[in-house]
């Protein structure tokens, strides 16, 4: 396995990726992290003040989650370099990309300089490991912005997915009266299984005027105009889906419903374990890289 790794920008998550690799005795190479203030005076931490420096030491990079946010940028917060995605690229030739939430047009760039990319969002272990940071930080956002405790209020989960079916059963603990909103048959056995109420997405309307809190994981629109003249004035509206997310937020704040749009929650809420994850998840993709 690879004792050395180059990481070009990223969130806390990544600095706290970065100290973890070099604590165990990784050299890493940053760039796009030079506010990292925890990062400097660290064993095995190398600051790069070129893009192709940190780069040219290894053949592993690591990039951010999201990777970027436009396609043409590097996701870089704790730096105030503008880090070119093709330029990127050009100086990447031959080795290997892990990031997360990689755009499609990005792998028309790497497929031109012969990149390897890896898009940890897509492996399985992390995808279900920051589910749990994901449902802990909707109830953190629950308990933060509404006047009701948990215990009793009725609540709606639109989607049974991974985060869908833990936030649930979180949601349960604490005494919650949860309904799942599901499409499938598989779906609605499998709520019903779990002691949760059911009901179809498609029939969603003036029922939801019985909701306190309202989370959708659904990455597409769920809670359109239409519906959302049903949802009652104080009720909570999360939205766990990444852009556009699957509530109208013009109609939410035309008819001044309390919208909290939460995305990347388990890095916002939990750095150090979401790092100790991507890092767990990293080793597992080297080993299976170089068969060890």
């Amino acid at each position: 396995m690879s004792t050395s790794f180059a990481i070009i920008g990223g969130d806390l998550r990544i600095i706290k990726l970065a100290e973890m690799l070099a604590e165990e005795g990784n050299i890493v190479y940053t760039y796009g992290l030079e506010k990292a203030e925890e990062l400097k005076g660290k064993k095995n931490i190398v600051f790069c003040e070129k893009l192709k420096q940190a780069i040219e030491n290894t053949e592993i990079v690591i990039g951010p989650i999201p990777f970027s946010s436009n396609g043409k940028q590097i996701n870089s917060p704790f730096s105030d370099v503008t880090i070119s995605i093709r330029e990127f690229m050009h100086m990447m030739n031959a080795k290997i990309l892990i990031a997360g939430s990689i755009l499609p047009e990005i792998y028309d760039l790497a497929n031109d300089e012969y990149v390897e990319i890896i898009d940890i969002m897509k492996r399985e272990e992390l995808a279900v490991l920051n589910t749990i940071s994901t449902a802990e930080g909707a109830i953190e956002i629950a308990i933060s912005n509404t006047n009701r405790i948990i215990h009793g209020s009725e609540v709606l989960i639109l989607g049974f997915g991974r985060i869908g079916k833990v936030l649930a059963r979180k949601m349960a603990g604490l005494s919650a009266k949860v309904t799942c909103a599901a499409r499938k048959d598989e779906d609605f056995a499998w709520i019903k299984a779990y002691g949760h109420n059911a009901i179809n997405i498609n029939t969603l309307g003036e029922n939801l005027s019985q909701y306190d809190i309202i989370v959708n994981t659904v990455p597409h629109l769920v809670l359109t105009p239409e519906r959302l003249q049903y949802v009652k004035g104080d009720c909570l509206l999360i939205d766990l889906a990444s852009n556009p997310g699957g509530i109208d937020k013009k109609t939410a704040k035309d008819r001044d419903l309390k919208l909290i749009w939460a995305l990347a929650l388990p890095g916002k809420v939990a750095p150090i374990t979401t790092a100790e994850f991507i890092k767990d998840t990293i080793y597992n993709i080297l080993k299976e890289i170089y068969k060890k």
